[in-house]
């Protein structure tokens, strides 16, 4: 889009570009999402950024109407595979949090200074620009939400001191963080505050684009779901997925409600360490595919009229991912029934049980003693880094590395790409798999096309 087209989204507040891009205006020193339903600024008064990170970065603060900073990912950072979508993608994740910028680089296999260059000329904004705009994301959903102490929230949000968090909330938001809480209505607590919210858990609401065809990802997480990481409350239409998560610093359990909102799903995350809230959240929204654009994969997919009535049938079908890819690659090569088996042989024990949810599953170190020959072969190549599947692994590099174990066939190494790496354009046409489905035509969402005939 040029910036004419894009301030014609903006002037008809089309909700299909939030997150896309975001516009700021230079008379009110605000930037806004393209739907923002305040009044249009003059075109002459307009300016353009790839990220919220770029807009803060250039001295704008988050507009309080229509808070760009809780809207959907960009789906670019799902399908691109290059140097800057693998960076948002391990940015997001928390990795720059944990590691700083050259464990990130060095993740990409990249220098530090190549990596900021290729960001910043792309993004408007660095690695460490990025990540902070992500932290002050997280920090204003603690104080909005949780009655946690700033002190705690500052931490737990990853900045490393509780000035740099003070001066980051009053840069992003033009206020302090106490009055940030107040307008929400939530109320500070005392020093232990920590311990209702690790047991009540966190209220969120996941944004996502355009239609959700909610009950098709339900019903197939529920098919797929193993017992004691995960389960299924509720009756269709009404029901809560819940799983265990096994995250940087701890653990967590999330629950996820299928009834529908208008633009998001209502989920809670009870986490052992507050740092881990970043990273479930990603986890989840890679889970749930939440940062996908249905218009775009809607548009090119209903132009083949062998797939116009599957796609009319359900409108925004998400192609889901996995919470933790590791584990996935182990499901998809053993089964449903071989990994409940798992988690009860080697799978960590909570050190507080919720209902039927008692263990984490186990990391791939756990299974290099497994009996299977191909499931010991894949956790060890897993375990030692051999194969790579985290939110910044090079998919084709991973893919390969995946074929070449033994007893990982095609079809599985299929499986893993499209899911626990997240690509939206896989589309394997061997081993089962319905004829025709490598069809150029229906890049670059063959993933989509694809669970649109296994729902069908």
């Amino acid at each position: 889009m040029d910036e004419d087209s894009k301030y014609e989204a903006v002037t008809s507040r089309d909700a299909r570009f939030d997150g896309e891009f975001f516009f700021a205006v230079v008379t009110t020193g605000i930037y806004c999402r393209p739907s923002c339903p305040a009044v249009t600024p003059k075109r002459e008064n307009v300016r353009f950024y790839p990220t919220a990170a770029a807009a803060q970065g250039n001295g704008f603060r988050a507009c309080r109407r229509c808070r760009p900073d809780a809207v959907p990912g960009s789906a670019e950072w799902n399908a691109r595979a290059d140097v800057v979508g693998r960076a948002m993608r391990m940015i997001g994740d928390g990795i720059v949090d944990r590691e700083g910028v050259p464990g990130l680089a060095g993740r990409l296999g990249y220098s530090t200074r190549q990596v900021q260059r290729q960001l910043t000329g792309e993004l408007g904004a660095g690695p460490v620009a990025l990540a902070r705009a992500q932290r002050a994301h997280t920090a204003r959903v603690l104080l909005q939400t949780t009655r946690l102490p700033v002190t705690e929230i500052a931490f737990a949000s990853g900045f490393a001191s509780v000035r740099q968090f003070n001066d980051t909330i009053r840069q992003i938001y033009a206020r302090t963080p106490s009055l940030l809480r107040a307008e929400s209505g939530a109320r500070a607590a005392g020093s232990s505050g920590a311990g209702p919210v690790l047991a009540v858990g966190i209220p969120l609401r996941l944004a996502h684009r355009g239609a959700y065809a909610a009950r098709e990802v339900f019903d197939l997480l529920a098919g797929e779901a193993v017992p004691r990481v995960e389960e299924m409350l509720g009756g269709p239409g009404a029901r809560t997925y819940r799983r265990t998560l096994r995250l940087p610093y701890g653990t967590g359990i999330a629950a996820v409600d299928e009834a529908p909102h208008s633009g998001w799903l209502e989920a809670r995350i009870h986490l052992t360490d507050l740092r881990d809230l970043t990273t479930a959240v990603q986890r989840l929204r890679r889970l749930f595919d939440l940062d996908a654009d249905p218009y775009a994969v809607d548009e090119r997919l209903a132009a083949d009229p062998a797939l116009a009535p599957l796609v009319a049938a359900r409108p925004g079908l998400r192609s889901p991912g996995a919470a933790d890819p590791d584990e996935f690659a182990v499901r998809a090569l053993v089964g449903r029934e071989a990994a409940a088996g798992l988690v009860e042989a080697y799978g960590k024990v909570l050190d507080q049980p919720c209902g039927a949810l008692t263990h984490v599953f186990p990391e791939p170190g756990a299974l290099t003693g497994a009996g299977d020959p191909a499931l010991r072969g894949l956790a060890a190549a897993l375990a030692d880094g051999v194969v790579r599947l985290g939110p910044g692994a090079d998919r084709d590099e991973a893919e390969r590395a995946l074929r070449a174990l033994p007893g990982v066939g095609a079809r599985t190494a299929a499986l893993i790409r499209m899911r626990a790496l997240g690509d939206p354009d896989v589309a394997p046409e061997d081993e089962g798999f319905p004829a025709g489905t490598g069809s150029d035509a229906w890049r670059p969402w063959r993933s989509y096309a694809m669970r649109h005939l296994w729902t069908a």
